[in-house]
Parts: structure tokens; sequence; C-alpha cells
């Protein structure tokens, strides 16, 4: 082996870029280089290929539109869910969920006994979604006018009306009805149900009911008819008191509606979706002081001699006379609630408290109660009735024409005198104004010319002028009862004041109401003021029973076997309500009984009487009589069975 190292070879290194302009350039006349070609695949003989055009672009293209859209989408779905979102959120929840109120159920109305005189039943309030009556939900063009054709003999509407309400538009709930009975529904449920099963099988038929629901309200019925119907009331189509103790309690009846909300598909509720539902609350049943069967008894009697006496109307109350509550308050003509559209308008109130008319004779008691009260006269006075008298510009006479009656003052009113009361009510005062004032304060502290207190709707305080605007003949028409006005709730009350001893105790109608958790609350305690002593009203009985019981007396007919009756009849001139002139007559009757001891007062009278006799003692009187009667029995109140009074009607001069 040699020591010495073999020769190394020459390794080629990497090659070097070539700088641009390191090349040489050929020289002028040298030949071109020739490029080099690079080996590739051996050509192969056969026809020439085709080759494509590139796809890149078209993808590029195509990428590019995809994400125009894409971008699109993206900025829609930004407004939809965050610029717009509580808008949309809104519309779909408006669309989705559906409100509506829960009806309170009306409280009852019963008499003092718990008998029911206004109730409330189960009904339907016929709805309906209009969404589903459209060209599109029901794949025909006049589905409403079909619908319209089935429904509107069932509901007793016009066909034009109910296919109106049923092309309402941008609402999904109409009210076709309200407070139907249950079998209407029925009638509109069985229709609906052979609609769908035709349409099941015949893929032709068209159900156009599917859109129709109910809603469960109740409606008010009254079941006594027309009885009590001007105390009452009625219930109008928006559930609200219309008119009487329906209107005046109308907050304490009907409760507080309630409310749900739920979410709905097709007109229907979607019981999984949950809902928010705020109960409703019962109204409080309202229990009165009337006597049914009391109540009846005054009803058929003013009808009956309303109807004979072909007048225009007339009312009759019974009070009880310690208590101040109302037994009765019965108006003829009267109405049925069932029913209002064929009531007569102008019988559609409480004429018993709405009307106010001039009293005539039956206001004599408080002349008389001022003249005692105030020491001037007694009973036994004596009175020289003339056959006229001369008082300011009138020339005044008594009902007949007579001589002169030597009557006691006890006698004036027996026979009903108005020559006679002048006399006596001009003794009040040292001149004719003192005595006015005089007997003014009395009138006032009797009642008239203030609300009764009962708060009835449209009742009437009558008319009373104070004593300096009196014309110079109310001066003396008024201590007789013409020339001021009153109602009949007023004129009872002031004969159930004498009968209470002198203290007038404001009348009621509401005994207490109660609540839907059955407690009983009961009436404010009412109002009393003392109007005349005790003896004056002693007195002033004794004298009332002279006008009944004494031959001479004007109130024969009202008349009671058994019993001591005060009593008091009235014919006064009365003013048309339509030429505001005097025509006709207001004939009355009031009274109480037993006249020793006083339980119940009833109070009767009559406008316009046309046929037969229109004197009070004469139609009136027999009406108080059957009511009286009526009332007694049905209190069980007994006869005293002490001897009356009799006092003297006349004297020899």
């Amino acid at each position: 082996m040699s020591d010495r190292e073999p020769p190394r070879r020459r390794v080629p290194g990497p090659a070097r870029p070539v700088r641009p302009g390191s090349q040489r350039r050929p020289g002028p006349g040298a030949r071109p280089a020739r490029p080099v070609r690079r080996p590739g695949p051996p050509r192969q003989s056969g026809p020439t290929v085709l080759r494509l055009g590139s796809p890149r672009p078209r993808l590029r293209m195509v990428g590019l539109a995809l994400a125009l859209v894409m971008v699109a989408f993206v900025v829609r779905l930004l407004q939809v869910q965050a610029v717009d979102a509580s808008t949309y959120a809104a519309k779909a929840e408006q669309n989705r969920y559906v409100g509506r109120t829960l009806a309170a159920e009306r409280g009852g109305i019963t008499d003092r006994d718990g008998v029911e005189l206004a109730t409330s039943v189960d009904a339907y309030d016929i709805t309906a979604d209009p969404t589903m009556f459209t060209a599109k939900a029901t794949k025909t063009s006049d589905a409403p006018e079909q619908a319209a054709a089935l429904l509107a003999p069932i509901l007793g509407q016009d066909t034009d009306t109910v296919a109106r309400k049923l092309r309402t538009k941008h609402t999904q709930y109409v009210r076709l009805a309200r407070r139907l009975t249950p079998q209407v529904w029925n009638q509109i449920k069985d229709l609906k149900t052979a609609l769908a099963t035709k349409s099941e099988t015949d893929k032709t038929t068209v159900n156009v009911l599917a859109g129709v629901f109910s809603e469960p309200t109740t409606k008010r019925v009254y079941p006594n008819s027309d009885l009590a119907a001007g105390i009452l009331g009625w219930v109008n189509a928006d559930g609200k008191g219309g008119g009487g103790v329906e209107q005046q309690l109308n907050k304490v009846l009907s409760g507080k509606d309630g409310k749900i909300r739920y979410a709905q598909s097709g007109g229907r509720q979607v019981p999984t979706a949950g809902s928010t539902e705020t109960p409703a609350v019962s109204g409080s049943d309202v229990e009165l002081t009337i006597d049914r069967d009391i109540q009846w008894a005054a009803q058929n009697a003013i009808t009956e001699q309303v109807k004979k006496s072909r007048a225009d109307r007339g009312y009759v109350i019974v009070q009880d006379t310690r208590t101040g509550q109302i037994l009765a308050m019965a108006n003829s003509p009267g109405f049925d609630p069932n029913d209002l559209s064929q009531a007569n308008s102008a019988a559609m109130g409480n004429a018993a408290l709405q009307d106010a008319y001039e009293p005539g004779s039956t206001a004599k008691v408080m002349s008389m109660a001022a003249v005692l009260e105030e020491n001037v006269a007694t009973p036994a006075t004596h009175v020289v009735v003339p056959n006229r008298l001369h008082r300011g510009d009138r020339l005044f006479q008594d009902d007949i024409d007579h001589k002169t009656w030597n009557l006691t003052l006890n006698g004036v009113l027996a026979k009903s005198s108005n020559i006679g009361t002048i006399l006596a009510a001009g003794q009040l005062g040292k001149t004719q104004r003192q005595a006015n004032q005089v007997l003014y304060s009395y009138l006032r502290k009797f009642g008239i010319g203030s609300a009764t207190g009962l708060g009835f709707p449209g009742e009437t305080s009558g008319i009373l002028a104070a004593p300096d605007k009196w014309s110079t003949s109310q001066q003396y028409t008024i201590p007789f009862g013409q020339g001021m006005s009153i109602n009949a709730m007023q004129a009872a009350s002031v004969y159930s004041t004498i009968a209470n001893g002198g203290v007038r105790v404001e009348p009621t109608l509401v005994r207490g109401t109660k609540g839907p958790d059955g407690r009983f609350t009961p009436a404010a305690k009412p109002k009393k003021t003392r109007v005349v002593s005790e003896k004056t009203a002693k007195t002033l009985a004794q004298m009332l029973e002279s006008v009944v019981d004494d031959e001479q007396g004007t109130g024969a007919k009202a008349r009671i076997p058994g019993y001591r009756i005060a009593g008091k009849t009235g014919t006064a001139n009365r003013v048309d309500p339509a030429t505001g002139k005097y025509h006709g007559y207001t004939s009355s009757f009031a009274g109480f009984a037993p006249a020793d001891k006083p339980r119940v007062t009833v109070y009767c009278a009559i406008q316009n009487a046309t046929k037969g006799n229109y004197f009070g003692g004469q139609i009136c009187g027999p009406i108080y009589k059957q009511v009286m009667e009526f009332a007694l029995k049905t209190l069980q109140v007994p006869p005293t069975g002490a001897p009356p009074a009799r006092l003297p009607v006349d004297f020899t001069p």
C-alpha cells in the first residue's frame, strides 16, 4: 500500500445561476442558439386530441355567486336577529297568542226571603276566526257567504251582516253573537260536525264552519217575567245594568272580569304552549226588601184597574212603617226584561219614582200636621166652611157644591174640604207670608222637594218652590196639594212617618249583599228624622180613621173588616206631560193599618182614568183594600181589637 493518497475526484458543484447580462451575446452573423427540448413522452400516431379549456374561471364565478348569496343571507339574518329582532318577535307573539276577557258571573237579585228575582244562567258568545274563511284557507272564494247562510237563521241575524264580520281583515277574532243559549250553540256544533264528516269522505266539500267557535259566558234571566221589572231594571248587550237596581248596583253585581292569554293554532288553544290567566271574581248577590208575594198582589191589582179605567198608568207602594223598608213597588204598564224587543220604551222605567205629579188631597195630612204641631187648632176646633172662598185672585170651592158646612178640623180632613184646609193653614202665621213659611218648613221635613234617599236611577225630587216664590194662587193651593209636585214614594213616606209616631225613616230597597265568600253584609241603617211629635202623629192617625170609618168620610171603600184603617183620598187636577196644561186627574189613596198599631203603609195612584169614575176614593180605595188585606195576611198582622176613636166630624152651631 502506498503512503500516497489517491487523487481526489473533482465533484461538480451546484450550477450557478446565470445573472442577467452575464451570458454572452451572439456576435453579428452568429446563428441563434436552438432551444433545448426537454425530453417528453414519445409521440403517438393517430388522430389529433382536442384539449378542453380550464374549469377554474367558471368555478371562481360560481364560488363568487355563492359567496354573494351567503353574504345576503348573513346580512338578512343579522337584520332579523339583531336589528329587527324585537319587532318580529312581537309580530310572531301577536299571531301566535290570543288574549280574551273572562267574564265574571253576575250576582243574583233576590227578595227578602231569598226568592230569585234575577239570576244568571250558562250561555255562549259565538265567535269566529276570519283568517280561516279566506280563499287560501278554504280553497273557495265564497266561504264567508256559505257560512253566513248557515249561521244567520240560527243567530237570528241578517246574512250580509254575518258575512261582513267573517270577512274582517287583520284579525283572528270577531264576535258574531252574544249570550246565546246552549241550545243555539249545540245547533251550530252539530252543523260543524256534519260538515267535517262530509268533507272527509267527499273532498269537494268544504267545512266552512271550521272557523266558528264559542266562548262560555252567562245570560241574565228574570224568572218571574215582568214582576218587579221597574225595580230590577235590565242588563244591556254589554252585560251592564241598563236600569233599576241592575244599573244602580252594577259594580256590586258585575264583579271583576278576568283575563286569559294562550297560544293558538287554527283557532284552538295549544295546551302544551302554556298560558297566563287572571281569574274572574264573581259579583255579589243583592237581597232586596221586596216581598215577592206582596209585590205580585200589588202589581196584579194596579194592572187590572189601569186597564179597567183605561188610564195612562198607575203605581202602588207598600212600605213597612217601622223600618221604612219597601215591601212592594208596582207599576202599570210594565215590561218583561227577558224580551226588551217587545217592551214599550215609555214603560221601561220606574214611574213610581220617576213621575212628578201634583198629589191633591192626600197632601192635606201635612197641612193638618203643621196645624196640630203648632197648636193653632185641635181635631175638635170648629171650622165654618162656606160654599165659595175668595182668596188672592181666585175663587176656591170644594169638589162638590154644598151649603155652608159646620165642620170640626177632623171633619175638614174627613170630608176633604179644600176651603176648610185653606182656612186652617192660614192660622199658621199672623200673616199669609208667615203662614207660608211655616207650612213650607213642615213640607220639607216630610221630605217634599228632596230625594227619597233610595238613590234610584232617574228618581225625581219633585217640585216645591221656596215660599217667597209662591204665586198668589199657590199660597192657597199648596195646603190642599196643588201647585207642588211629588213622586209616589214621597207620598207613601209621608203616611209612614205619621204611622211611625212622627219619625221619618228614609225608605230602603236593599237589605244587604252577599259576597262570593258567602258573607252577608247588611245595608247601612236608614236616616231617621223627627217631623212631628208622637202626640200629633197619634191624633192624625185618629183623624185619618174618620176618613174611612165615618159615614161622611170619602174613603169608605178602603174599609177592611176587623181592622182599624187610617187613610186619605185624593183627586187632583193633572198636568198633561205632552202639553204642560191641566188635563184629566190624578186619583189616589194613601193610608196605613192597623190605625192604632201601624205596621203597613199602602199608597196607590192612577193617572188620567178615562173610563168610569175618576175619584181617588172610588178607584184607588178598592186597590188599597185589596193590597192591604193581602199584606196583613202575608205578614201575619192580627187586628188589635181596640174600638176606633170616632172623632166628631161636624158640630151644631
